[in-house]
Formats: C-alpha cells, structure tokens, sequence
C-alpha cells in the first residue's frame, strides 16, 4: 500500500470518527427538538418515534402489511403537531422570562468584565511570582458544589431582601464566573508585549492610559471572545435561579423547571420550552464560534 493510499484510509477515518462523536455530542439536542414536536403520549411512547412525516404518511405505513423485517416503521414514525409551542407561548410569561434571561447574562458578564479586566491587567504586568498560584485557587472554587454555599447566600439574601430580583442574580452570575474570565484575560493580556507598554511610559501614559489606549485595543478579540463566553454560562445556569427566583426575577430556566408536576415531566412541553430556550443561544454560539473557540484556548498564541 503506498503512502498517499494509507494517507486517504487514514484521513477517512479521522473524519468518519469526527462525525460520530459530533453526532453524539448533537444527539440530545436533536431529539430533544424532535420531541418538542409529538404529543405527549407519543414523547413517552416505546419503543420510541423518530422518524416524523406528514399524518396521511404515517396512516398510509402504519395502516399497510409491511414484511416482518420493516415492521419497526409502524411505530418508528409520528405525526408532528405544534400542539407543544402553542401551549409555551399560550403560558403566561414567556417573554418576560425570556427578556429576564437577556438582563442577567448581560449584566452578570458587564459586572464580571468590570471586576476582571483590571484585576486581570494588574496581574499580567505587575504581578509577583504567587499570581499563577492565585489565579489557580480562583479557578479551585469552581469545585466547591455550588449546594455548599446555599444556605449562607439564601439566608444573605432573604436578610437584604434580594430573594427574586435581577440584582441578585447579576452578582451570583458574575463572581460565578469570574475566576474563568480572570484566568482567560489573564492570558490575553501577558501576549501583549511588555515593549509597547514601555513605550507608552516613555511617551508619557498613565496606568489608566495604558489600559484604555494600549492593552484594551489590543486584547479586543480576546475581550469579546470572554464576554460571549460568559453570556452563554450564565445563559445556561439553572441551580440559582431555580433557587432564588419565583416570577419577577425568574429566567428561562425557572420557566423550563415550570414544566413539572407530581406525576411527573410533561416532556413535549418541556422539550418544546427547551428549544425556545436554547435556539438563541445556540443561534448565537453559532455565528460568534470563532470567537468562543478563541476564548476557550485560554490566549493561546493565534
């Protein structure tokens, strides 16, 4: 076998297995988009329904003689029906949870960024031989189980009278994050030459003059590589605000957790809550993937 034909077998594998850990990795979200579309007899039904089709579709297979080796169809396939949406957009407060979800992850990533640039800037250029050490125990509290903490942070806010408001939400999403928005603009900003800002220095600039002319336009990309990032975590945060809202606080994921009753999940509803929840989200990931893929390499060299 020469080289170029064991290149092809090799680079067709790489792909093949490329696809299928893509495949895992989407699976959940397709089927859970699949689902959002039965009804919920069907969404719980087993063996379960994958494959949808129009209704005279459906009747036509379920309806026929097929051979015993093509019997699987008959309960393969199902009718969509938006039956699910229209009862999402029918529950009141839907889009006062969404416009919650946009105040939060918005505002926790201002508040975060706010905290860290400077801090981030301070240890990148005057930081001592125990900033690497620092910066690991920040990212070390990511570990601790966020139920640890729960009882402390409710009692605090139940006493300051935050229960259910954006404010309290805003500072738990931001600390949350904040030691990997520090760790990840640390690491952008030790890229920047140190030359340049000694050239600002001999030119006169301030410290407040070396951030906002020299390392901020510089660091750019990885500042909003950062922000993004930090939307989508917070965007996706379910254990505090299922905790700590009710209704005029409460994000899409206090509304998702809405989908619940003692006999169980209603899992159309709740698929089709998901999808409205992660579609934007995910729409965003997707336009902005260069950015978050810049971010998540932690400033390596591009």
């Amino acid at each position: 076998m020469t080289y170029l034909a064991r290149k092809k077998i090799l680079e067709f594998i790489a792909v093949t297995f490329c696809w299928i850990v893509a495949f895992l990795v989407f699976f959940p979200i397709i089927w859970m988009f699949m689902t959002s579309f039965k009804t919920e007899g069907g969404a719980v039904s087993l063996p379960p329904s994958a494959v949808p089709l129009p209704g005279f579709a459906v009747e036509a297979i379920q309806g026929s003689n097929l051979p015993g080796w093509l019997g699987w169809l008959k309960t393969a396939v199902f009718e969509p029906t938006f039956g699910s949406y229209q009862t999402v957009f029918e529950r009141e407060g839907y889009f006062k949870f969404l416009t919650n979800s946009l105040i939060v992850s918005v505002g926790s990533t201002l508040l975060a960024m706010t905290i860290a640039i400077p801090s981030a800037y301070a240890m990148a250029f005057a930081g001592g031989p125990g900033t690497k050490g620092i910066l690991l125990w920040m990212l070390s509290t990511k570990m601790l189980p966020a139920v640890g903490v729960l009882m402390p942070i409710y009692l605090i806010a139940q006493t300051l009278k935050l229960l259910d408001t954006h404010l309290l939400l805003i500072i738990i999403y931001a600390l949350m994050n904040l030691p990997i928005i520090m760790l990840i603009l640390y690491n952008f900003f030790k890229e920047i030459p140190r030359e340049i800002l000694e050239a600002g220095r001999i030119d006169g600039a301030t410290t407040w003059d070396e951030l906002r002319r020299i390392v901020l336009p510089l660091a750019w990309g990885g500042l909003a590589s950062t922000g993004l990032l930090s939307i989508v975590l917070a965007w996706n945060e379910a254990f505090w605000s299922v905790l700590l809202t009710t209704t005029k606080a409460a994000p899409l994921t206090t509304f998702i957790a809405g989908y619940t009753a003692p006999e169980g999940l209603f899992w159309a509803k709740v698929s089709a809550a998901s999808t409205l929840a992660v579609a934007p989200i995910v729409v965003f990931g997707w336009l902005t993937q260069r950015q978050l893929v810049q971010g998540l390499t932690f400033g390596a060299v591009k």
